[in-house]
């Protein structure tokens, strides 16, 4: 085999998209994401830091609401 015939794939990064949307960054200080990770940790399945804020985004939002 020659050097030729070696395909090198490079490899992407991060899970694959989930679907299309607005990327919205945002930094936490310590005791937010100590906060945000314990309540990452009381729910059943664990969600990822970005599903749990969009999860308490949600909740805040519906209790403004009422």
């Amino acid at each position: 085999m020659s050097d030729q015939d070696t395909v090198i794939t490079k490899k992407k990064k991060g899970p694959a998209p989930t679907g299309k949307g607005v990327l919205v960054g945002v930094r936490l200080q310590p005791d937010d994401l100590a906060a945000l990770d314990a309540w990452v940790e009381a729910q059943d399945g664990e969600p990822s830091r970005p599903e749990a804020v969009r999860k308490l985004m949600r909740l805040g939002l519906a209790a403004q609401e009422k």
